[in-house]
Parts: structure tokens; sequence; C-alpha cells
């Protein structure tokens, strides 16, 4: 089960913990919408700011998000292929 949450409200205005909210739920600007896991705090952080996203239930799975490696460790590794490449 996934959670589909649409933010259909301006969120000028708002209280900081729920500016935080939002930002925490992945949404960024007006008509943004994500698919997250259907878990008791994610309902919480919905739940907390009903009043300014749509949100439905749907079958299947949210996307797994793949984990980035940090800039610092792509430059670093980006620097030692160059200097294999040279050699």
């Amino acid at each position: 089960m996934a959670l589909k949450i649409k933010l259909v409200k301006s969120y000028a205005g708002a209280s900081e913990d729920q500016l935080a909210t939002i930002q925490g739920l992945g949404l960024k600007k007006f008509g943004d919408e994500r698919l997250l896991k259907d878990t008791p705090s994610n309902r919480g952080m919905v739940f907390k700011v009903k009043h300014l996203v749509a949100s439905e239930t749907v079958a299947g799975d949210a996307p797994k998000r793949e984990r980035r490696k940090p800039r610092k460790v792509l430059v670093r590794e980006a620097a030692r292929a160059k200097k294999v490449a040279a050699k």
C-alpha cells in the first residue's frame, strides 16, 4: 500500500512546523505529487497538514529511491579515475 499525496493549497502563512512537515513529505511547490509508503509516521505528517494536501491510498508499493553518493565522494572517485587513465 502507498499514499499518494498532492499539495493542493499554498503554504504561505503556514507555521514553521507545518512548513517543515511539507518539506519532510517531499513537497516543494503547489501541485507537487509524491507516492510514499503507507506508514504511521507518514499518515501523521499528512494529518498535520491535511488542510493543505489531498491524500489517497493506492494499491502497490511506493518506488524505492536509490541512495546517491555524496558529492565529495563522487569528485574524489572521478579524480582517481582520471589519474589512473593518465598513466
